[in-house]
């Protein structure tokens, strides 16, 4: 299983119908329109990104599934007090541009606690968001391995023959938060990645020389067994 970060970005939006009803299927009391905000984030997208991967629009989809009910948090702190906001739809969009992208619905109460992150939102200044998401597959684009868990040789943002390699990644088992952050998806911080195809190719085991003599004597005692049971009286 890879933990991925990738950057995401706020999108406006309006409650639209129905939507207070996705949004108190999750609260404790029914929610009035006036006393929530609502915005939408743009997650993720089949897109190759600066880290050489892409999600695949399957990935995409099940993601939307999972995401529905998931916290919206501040810089990745995993506390009930930085909570924000929490996802109440997900679903998958394809522009005119081909590409897929995974859109998140959230809401928030509005109250005079959470009013300057309102603004900020609407301001345009709490606009990068980074969602956190773990997948079990990662494809390599010029072998097709596994990079989770086989060896691969080839490198994302690598050249082989002239061809650029990348990662699509696929498979989601779990989807565990939205973040606000200050720089999405950088590389330096956040979860370190390392794919199973990334470490050291494995060394080839040393050579056995009495493993055929071993062999040899296996069989030798399990054709004596046989012969030793074929040879009992039987009763």
């Amino acid at each position: 299983m890879e933990h991925i970060k990738k950057g995401a970005v706020v999108l406006k939006a309006a409650p639209a119908a129905g939507d207070m009803a996705l949004i108190n299927r999750l609260t404790l009391r029914e929610l009035k329109e006036e006393e929530v905000f609502t915005f939408r984030v743009a997650a993720a997208d089949t897109q190759v990104d600066r880290d050489f991967e892409r999600f695949s629009k399957e990935c995409l989809e099940k993601l939307a599934e999972l995401y529905v009910g998931k916290p919206f948090i501040a810089d990745h702190q995993w506390s009930s007090g930085n909570q924000v906001a929490r996802v109440y739809a997900g679903a998958v969009e394809t522009g005119e541009d081909g590409v897929s992208r995974l859109i998140l619905s959230c809401y928030m109460l509005r109250s005079g606690a959470s009013q300057t992150l309102i603004d900020a939102i609407e301001a345009g200044i709490n606009r990068e968001v980074s969602v956190g998401v773990a997948v079990k597959r990662a494809t390599c684009s010029i072998c097709g391995a596994d990079k989770a868990r086989a060896y691969c040789e080839h490198r994302p943002g690598k050249s082989y023959d002239g061809t650029l390699c990348t990662v699509e990644l696929g498979d989601p088992e779990d989807a565990y938060e939205v973040s606000f952050v200050a720089v999405p998806a950088q590389r330096e911080a956040g979860v370190v990645k390392r794919y199973a195809g990334d470490q050291e190719k494995p060394a080839a085991p040393p050579e056995d020389r009495d493993a055929a003599r071993r062999k040899q004597l296996t069989a030798v005692i399990a054709l004596e067994k046989i012969k030793f049971l074929e040879e009992v009286p039987t009763t």
